[in-house]
């Protein structure tokens, strides 16, 4: 048994006692051959990126299910030959899934391997109610904070005079 999301288009102008008996008959498929479905989500009518039998729009259904290979080749026969579907797409999960696993246990495994990094200790600054006297560089209380030099004048050049 593999996990696998079937993904189909239907007709927009679909009504849903035509779209539900479609899907119950896809259902049927996977269950008479030991199959089980785990998810079924009706997403509604959305966008197509292009046209599709001169629709701009479609009804998209999508089912993750756990069942044969030869299953799988049932289910696509049976989108294909039916009015309704304009495009399907089968996509086997569970190699995903078990990459997705893989990559978790080793990011366990070297976390439990590397040891913590050490904390540095910020200087902390006064807080309300201490005298800042232990600040470096603070103004001592009740006095203002040292104004900064300004800056020099511009210094005029001497013009000669011509007599």
């Amino acid at each position: 048994m593999r996990i696998y999301e079937e993904l189909f288009i239907v007709r927009p102008n679909a009504t849903e006692e035509e779209i539900d008996p479609l899907v119950e008959q896809v259902r049927q498929v996977i269950t008479t051959r030991g199959g089980t479905v785990d998810k079924s989500d009706k997403w509604g009518i959305r966008k197509l990126a292009y046209r599709l039998q001169k629709q701009a729009e479609g009804y998209y259904i999508l089912l993750q299910f756990s069942a044969t290979p030869e299953t799988v080749k049932e289910v696509e026969r049976r989108l294909r030959v039916s009015d309704l579907v304009l495009k399907f797409i089968t996509v086997r999960i569970d190699e995903k899934l078990k990459k997705i696993e893989k990559r978790k246990k080793s990011r366990e495994k070297r976390a439990t391997r590397k040891p913590a990094p050490a904390t540095v200790a910020a200087p902390s600054m006064p807080s309300f109610g201490e005298t800042p006297a232990s600040v470096p560089g603070a103004p001592a209380p009740g006095h203002p904070a040292p104004a900064a030099p300004a800056p020099a004048a511009p210094v005029p050049a001497p013009v000669a005079v011509e007599n």
